[in-house]
């Protein structure tokens, strides 16, 4: 596909085309350390000021989880709403809510046809709840609509089993001005906007170490060395030697997806939602992609396993939420490292002076990563200081290896508990149509009695 206005091919194969790597000195205004979603975002916003950008990448521009997300496109963050309001307040909450709102709009911005063409832009998300949960929706509706000025509508449970035929949901969240996009095509347009904008991006160009002190800052590649007066390290779980103390904030999370094989009308016959549906305990994540495939997003890890050993996983996983959908085949898989935080919040800010962070994006979605683009480019190059906004979710150890094998613990009781809350709530359910149906009949034997009709 080729862009109109700029006759420039966008797809997965761009950074191949032209790779190169970083072989003499060089200095810059800005050094980014990492060509994934966030640390290219703020390249090319800090281009777009004005400034003299570089970006070093190990291995090549989005070849972890940058490169393998489901490219939902929403406002919020990963730590619940009724939490940030009582970590930061509620002033805080509702100002770092309207950044995250315009890190959205930034991403629609750019999924217009005259920028990255072809990114199958799709509308709305829903998110749907494993158990009842109708009083705690009229809250969190009100507080959406009132106080953070988000466009979100409740779906009663005959609704959401209406777009999704299956038991397992119940009530519903629907955000109609969320989208969704190719990801891939978007990681890689913004690779192409970013040189179109004079950034330079290097690959196969690992940042060895890195000399914060003084006014500019040096850091060391295989062959050769850098000098800028910022550096933003945005290499997520990867940065090891240069930021060896930050990597260790971040405990890494496996995400494995998958692409089942064309399923035809049978597909639209069990869900007729076309936007993104992602349950409220954060288990599953799944769209329709292609017209008549479904891309599903489940499980998570704290190891690195190949991607198509979970095939099968995925589509049993499918045909237990589904199971009208009968047989289906997992033909496609991805996956990779995602950087979680322990608070759930992502850690955006100066870590000293010229030297920024830009990280932990597991659990956050695209719009945060556009969001840290456009902050940190306005800090470094404007100034502005909301990037303090974001203060207060400091740097706290990950746990190390520990912490790896308690993080997989944690999830595995969380996604246990979650099933068996799921299968308490649809027997209850159950049980209370049962006790319906028996009163009904009852009332319709007394009313026969009472006329002297015969009793069923």
């Amino acid at each position: 596909m080729t862009a109109a206005s700029a006759s420039v091919t966008f797809g997965p194969d761009v950074a191949d085309a032209d790779r190169i790597r970083l072989g003499h000195p060089l200095d810059a205004d800005v050094c980014v350390i990492g060509a994934g979603l966030a640390g290219l975002s703020i390249a090319l916003e800090a281009a777009k000021m004005g400034a003299s950008v570089v970006v070093l990448e190990g291995r090549h521009v989005g070849w972890n989880a940058s490169g393998s997300q489901m490219g939902t496109v929403m406002p919020g963050f990963g730590l619940p709403l009724s939490d940030l309001i009582e970590r930061v307040g509620l002033e805080d909450a509702r100002e770092m809510w309207a950044l995250s709102k315009q890190g959205a709009e930034a991403v629609r911005a750019r999924a217009a046809a005259d920028v990255i063409p072809d990114l199958a832009l799709s509308e709305g998300a829903l998110e749907v709840s494993n158990v009842d949960v109708g009083e705690k929706l009229i809250a969190r509706l009100q507080m959406l609509n009132e106080d953070f000025d988000t466009v979100a509508e409740g779906w009663q449970i005959e609704r959401v089993r209406e777009a999704l035929k299956t038991q397992r949901y119940f009530h519903g969240v629907h955000y109609p001005k969320a989208l969704q996009i190719d990801g891939r095509k978007y990681l890689m347009g913004l690779a192409t906007l970013a040189k179109q904008a004079g950034v330079r991006i290097f690959e196969d160009t690992p940042a060895m170490s890195l000399d914060a002190a003084g006014v500019m800052k040096r850091i060391t590649t295989p062959s050769a060395q850098l000098r800028a007066q910022h550096v933003v390290l945005a290499g997520n779980v990867h940065l090891g030697s240069p930021a060896q103390r930050l990597s260790d904030t971040l405990l890494p999370v496996w995400r494995y997806a998958g692409i089942t094989e064309p399923l035809g009308e049978r597909l639209a016959e069990v869900i007729a939602f076309q936007g993104s549906v992602s349950d409220s305990d954060g288990v599953d994540h799944f769209r329709i992609v292609e017209g008549d495939r479904l891309m599903w997003s489940f499980p998570e890890t704290t190891w690195a396993v190949k991607p198509e050993r979970y095939a099968r996983k995925i589509a049993r996983r499918i045909r237990t939420v589904f199971p009208k959908l009968g047989k289906v085949a997992v033909t496609e898989t991805f996956g990779g490292a995602m950087g979680q935080t322990v608070h759930g919040m992502p850690q955006i800010g100066q870590m000293r002076p010229g030297l920024w962070v830009a990280s932990g994006f597991g659990h956050q979605g695209l719009n945060t990563t556009a969001m840290a683009g456009q902050m940190i480019a306005r800090g470094m190059i404007a100034r502005d200081d909301r990037t303090k906004l974001f203060a207060p979710f400091e740097l706290v150890w990950a746990g190390g290896k520990i912490g790896r094998f308690v993080g997989h613990g944690v999830g595995v009781w969380q996604r246990q508990v979650s099933a068996l809350e799921g299968t308490l709530a649809r027997y209850r359910e159950r049980a209370g149509l049962r006790e319906e149906l028996r009163e009904a009949r009852l009332a319709e034997a007394n009313a026969r009695a009472g006329t002297g009709g015969p009793i069923a």
